[in-house]
């Protein structure tokens, strides 16, 4: 994809996923506004990124670091396109053991921050009057809910029911909202059992992750999903919005939005024993699959 002439920023581009989205977006052309917690780790990110790049160190949630990334954008560059709002941290409990700390300090971050980074941008883009591209990085847990993970699932299905709100909010100015779910090899899925030993064997053997893992569970590399990020961010996708759009090694999926599976109607309304009498619904699954393995 060509970006050329692009602006993007890409919120937790340190490391991982947000530094291989901010690698693809400055070898497509575009200018690139990398973000992280920590100055070290956002210098060396700019360093290997390459291109036109510059780093902001913030921590995302609050306005004035929303606000900062947009302004930083526009005073190097002179505009801002694309926003991908890559930051967030894990606390992961059950619930009986999450914190109210544990609880806030992953909203804020994931939820808050994809709000305040939001609103800052698509003020910008509005006021340039030439469209844009908000790109809100979702997850499987978000779509589905996951074990131990009360504060990250409910902050990732918040992001996709925002993306497909904005969408609607700023489709008059041309300005597209999508929720990117991705399924990658990171310090998170490291720790998944059927998948950590086989990642950490392929990296040590310079050998490409297995068929199962690529095909079957749709994880690959960090890598493997910035075709994704690179063509929302393009004039190619200027028709698609108000998606959450999977990718992962070899799959790429639309995720289904929720919508009602089976209706039933009783004149006069449905009492506790009416329901008990007829309630024959398939319920519906939950919880992310166990990995299949080989």
């Amino acid at each position: 994809m060509d970006l050329t002439g692009r602006v993007a920023v890409v919120t937790g581009s340190g490391r991982g996923l947000g530094l291989a989205y901010a690698e693809a977006l400055t070898a497509a052309g575009a200018s690139v506004v990398v973000n992280d917690v920590d100055q070290a780790v956002v210098d060396a990110a700019v360093e290997r990124a390459g291109g036109a790049t510059i780093g902001v160190a913030a921590a995302v949630g609050d306005t004035a670091s929303a606000e900062r990334l947009v302004t930083a954008a526009v005073e190097a560059f002179g505009r801002l396109d694309v926003l991908i709002t890559n930051a967030g941290i894990l606390r992961d409990r059950v619930l009986w053991k999450m914190t109210d700390d544990d609880f806030d300090d992953v909203v804020r971050v994931h939820l808050r921050g994809t709000f305040t980074c939001a609103r800052a941008a698509a003020i910008r883009m509005r006021e340039q009057g030439h469209g844009g591209r908000l790109i809100l990085v979702g997850s499987p847990a978000g779509q589905r809910g996951n074990f131990g993970q009360t504060n990250y699932a409910a902050a990732k299905a918040g992001i996709a029911a925002m993306a497909r709100t904005w969408a609607l909010e700023l489709a008059r100015s041309e300005i597209t909202v999508n929720a990117v779910i991705p399924i990658a090899a990171t310090e998170m899925t490291r720790t998944i059992p059927a998948f950590g030993p086989v990642i950490d064997e392929a990296e040590r053997a310079g050998t490409p992750y297995p068929a199962w893992l690529r095909h079957d569970e749709g994880l690959g590399t960090v890598q493997d999903v910035t075709g994704l990020i690179t063509f929302l961010a393009s004039d190619a996708a200027k028709g698609i919005t108000g998606q959450a759009i999977g990718v992962g090694g070899d799959r790429l999926a639309l995720w289904s939005h929720p919508a009602e599976k089976s209706v039933k109607f009783k004149d006069g309304g449905w009492s506790g024993e009416a329901i008990e009498a007829e309630w024959d619904f398939e319920q519906e699954t939950y919880g992310i699959p166990a990995p299949k393995g080989q």
